[in-house]
């Protein structure tokens, strides 16, 4: 049944696999892996983004018909949006990783990435591949096709515009030619030292109906994957809906189906299939040269195996792994060698945790770690041999635990691989090692030997902080390693409005080691001067100490908006440059951590600033309070419920955040309560909502319809269709110069359709196409206004980019 899938999901997902390399299987998952061990077949489904796959094709092909089945996601989803926080970008990125290798736990399959950087929404290829640049990023997919020798790709998207998302047009074009280029022995051959060519039997895109556009057909090749699974007891229907409800932060927890489903798939180049996806490919032991009798001890293991004694098939898998060294396929002994091992484990009951009781250690300090290792299953003969360096050589008695405890002293920091060298806007700069990996693969560890039976197995399993909530029960993260010291803000940006005007910022500062004191040295950029330069810092008993620094712009004057420049305040111990420890909790991963540099972006810059107070009804992932905040604005958060308290002699303006009407379904019953305001001389801003389910004429005071139109280029050139308009002049005479130095985007979820009521003051548009009006709407409501914006300052502000606060500020401002 479904409630004891969802039960093993929990159990996997909550207590175990965090922290585990062995994973306690069942009886039902021990048959379905003998099952699969007289199943020679590969399959890679190809795509651009976590969220992009087909999580019931992928449960399908992994469980009912049993292949190797991988997913490459091109990017860690970078540049999406957050629903369940206010992380953004790299941080996101680091969730939505979580996410993904959440969602392959459920469906069975294996999880990879490139290093291409999800930059935010693209509309075209040729930009995508701009940024990512496309020849290194063909490399790691030919390098992954290589490796993992799929029979089969399939890609989620067209190479066109039907793909939508430039990324996805440039997933499928990657795939056609890393498909091509792997069989080539004249591209990339640098990895044929270790690699060999690899030509898949075919290339097919899997077609869909979704998004208003159907690109199935009858002549496309159809195949049903509604089977229901009775070891798991569950449809791939109901599987697929708990692995896509894995995407939290995006918001995609989804229904389960039952019974038939097709899937449907078209040609792209290879042979043509006819029946089945797997037409011509022989997916048992004959493919594999001298396999013998495998296929038939494989056979007679499955008629044997005792459910309720997976113990006794021990012996037979012992002897089928000595068997399998003989073969002469490397890919598939070692592929193979590993299932048994698996196998082996779980039969014998065994079970591994590699814990320690913090859950940080220091750069060059030791961390005690514990190993409880246990054999539960009868009849078994097992020993420890080694663990790490340490020969043990202790014989397990049977449901008894052993008990060990050992010191590491942590080399380095645990930054995430991909993070450990500077980055483009579109690409991380890894090593080949890690071409393809989901995680660091020397993350901290312990290797451990144990036989069963006589047989030698290694283990490698991540050391993890064990503890217990009193909510959630037994958890398990990983193990952070932390600098000796870090240093933390809370303005990541400060913007300097005149000379004679100083800013104060905080730095926190804080000690993972014994130290008693710090010679912190400031490292100023050029045009800001910073006092003090150099503090001793005594901690005493503290662990942290909080620091003030003075901060104003050098002689010469804040620069003009066409002059601006930025660089970054930085704090140093000698010469190494104080990081961050950024701390990444929600329940439905695990924990994750990474050190950036302390950078506190200095940046000079002509504001004028007559709003003072205003009420902020926040949105999904928004940090746009804490923008307003650093410029000296006070700003309440309310919930929508409190709006109708919100008097405009109290308050300058009121905004609404990022898709606020998306995230709270009853807003729209507090329009009415907005409007008020604005008739009594307030302003109401609302920043960009999604367009399902909102409409225009639900939020302003007149129509205006919320549609998918935006301009993903972050430099694209804005005309003033109104130069005079007060959104314009008034407090800040805006001029193009405030639109340089945008990131990511100019904005989204356009409008159209606009009440002649409202004024349009500004127009864009991407390269090659006409020009949109609809990023800014005003409309004077009674004594205040109304402004409706697309322009993406939730990007903008946290980032601290000049101009778009100088805009921000002039749509707060009373029209007077």
């Amino acid at each position: 049944m479904l409630r004891t899938l969802t039960f093993l999901i929990l159990l996997i997902t909550h207590s175990f696999s965090f922290g585990q390399t062995i994973i306690p299987k069942n009886s039902s998952e021990i048959k379905a892996g003998l099952e699969k061990l007289n199943v020679l077949g590969s399959v890679l489904y190809f795509a651009a983004h976590p969220d992009d796959e087909n999580t019931k094709l992928i449960a399908w092909l992994s469980n009912e018909k049993k292949y190797e089945t991988a997913y490459l996601s091109l990017t860690r989803g970078d540049g999406g949006q957050n629903l369940i926080g206010t992380e953004m970008g790299i941080e996101l990125g680091l969730i939505r990783t979580q996410e993904l290798l959440a969602a392959r736990r459920i469906d069975g399959g294996n999880q990879y990435f490139s290093s291409a950087y999800d930059f935010g929404f693209s509309k075209t290829f040729e930009e995508t591949f701009a940024f990512w640049n496309k020849e290194e990023t063909l490399r790691e997919s030919v390098w992954l096709i290589r490796k993992l020798r799929p029979d089969v790709i399939i890609t989620r998207f067209p190479p066109d515009p039907r793909g939508g998302h430039g990324h996805h047009q440039a997933s499928a074009i990657l795939a056609h030619e890393a498909f091509i280029a792997a069989a080539d022995p004249k591209r990339f051959p640098e990895q044929l030292d270790e690699l060999d060519v690899w030509q898949a039997k075919r290339l097919l895109w899997n077609t869909a109906n979704f998004g208003g556009q159907n690109n199935t057909s009858d002549d496309q090749l159809k195949i049903e994957t509604g089977d229901f699974n009775t070891l798991l007891g569950a449809s791939y229907g109901e599987v697929s809906a708990i692995s896509r409800s894995q995407h939290k932060s995006q918001g995609f927890g989804s229904a389960s189906s039952r019974g038939q489903s097709i899937e449907y798939f078209e040609h792209v180049a290879g042979d043509p299939a006819k029946q089945t996806l797997f037409d011509g490919v022989t997916t048992d032991w004959s493919r594999v040269a001298n396999a013998g009798s495998i296929a038939q001890h494989i056979a007679e293991l499955n008629k044997n195996f005792d459910m309720k004694a997976p113990q006794k098939s021990v012996p037979a898998l012992i002897a089928l792994h000595k068997s399998l060294q003989n073969i002469a396929d490397k890919h598939w002994r070692a592929v193979k060698t590993q299932e048994i091992e698996e196998l082996i484990l779980a039969c014998a009951g065994f079970y591994v945790d590699n814990y320690t009781l913090k859950p940080v250690g220091i750069v060059g300090e030791s961390v005690e770690v514990s190993q409880e290792i246990i054999v539960r299953n009868p009849n078994i003969v097992a020993s420890v041999e080694r663990i790490g360096t340490q020969s043990i050589r202790q014989t397990l008695e049977n449901n008894k635990t052993f008990r060990h405890q050992y010191q590491i002293t942590a080399p380095a920091i645990t930054q995430p691989f991909w993070l450990r060298k500077p980055y483009t806007l579109g690409k991380f700069d890894v090593e080949e090692v890690d071409f393809g990996a989901a995680e660091s693969s020397d993350r901290p560890q312990t290797e451990i030997v144990v036989t069963i039976d006589g047989l030698p197995i290694t283990i490698h399993q991540p050391i993890s902080h064990r503890y217990v909530d009193p909510v959630r029960g037994e958890i398990h993260n990983p193990l952070h390693i932390l600098p000796q010291i870090t240093a933390s803000a809370v303005q990541s940006a400060l913007l300097l409005t005149d000379k004679e005007q100083s800013q104060k910022i905080a730095v926190t500062f804080t000690r993972h080691d014994d130290r008693d004191q710090a010679q912190i040295t400031v490292n100023a950029p050029t045009g800001i001067q910073i006092s003090p330069s150099t503090v001793v810092l005594s901690f005493g008993q503290a662990k942290s100490i909080t620091q003030s620094f003075e901060v104003k712009a050098a002689a010469g004057g804040p620069a003009k908006a066409s002059e601006a420049s930025a660089e970054d305040i930085s704090f140093s111990i000698g010469k190494d440059t104080i990081r961050q420890y950024r701390l990444i909790e929600y329940n439905h991963i695990p924990s994750q951590a990474w050190f950036p540099k302390l950078a506190i972006k200095a940046e000079k810059i002509d504001l004028k600033i007559p709003v003072k107070r205003v009420a902020y009804v926040t949105g999904a992932g928004d940090r746009v309070p804490e923008s307003l905040r650093a410029v000296g604005m006070v700003v309440d958060v309310i919930r929508p419920q409190e709006i109708s308290t919100v008097s405009a002699a109290q308050y300058d303006a009121l905004i609404v955040g990022i898709r606020a009407y998306n995230v709270y379904a009853n807003l729209t019953e507090y329009t009415p309560a907005l409007l008020r305001y604005a008739e009594a001389g307030g302003t109401v801003l609302v920043q960009y909502q999604v367009n399902s389910g909102v409409a225009g004429k639900d939020i302003g005071p007149y129509p205006f319809q919320v549609t998918r139109a935006r301009v993903t280029e972050e430099d694209a050139d804005v005309k003033f269709l109104l130069p005079n308009d007060l959104s314009l002049q008034k407090p800040n005479s805006i001029t193009e110069a405030d639109f340089a130095g945008w990131i990511q985007e100019r904005g989204l979820y356009f409008v159209e359709n606009t009440d002649a009521t409202y004024r349009k003051p500004l127009s864009m548009h991407d390269k090659n196409e006409t020009a949109h009006d609809g990023a800014l709407i005003i409309a004077r409501y009674g004594k205040g206004k109304f402004v409706y914006t697309s322009l993406a300052f939730f990007r903008q502000l946290p980032a601290g980019v000049p101009g778009a606060y100088r805009l921000f500020v002039n749509l707060l401002a009373k029209e007077e």
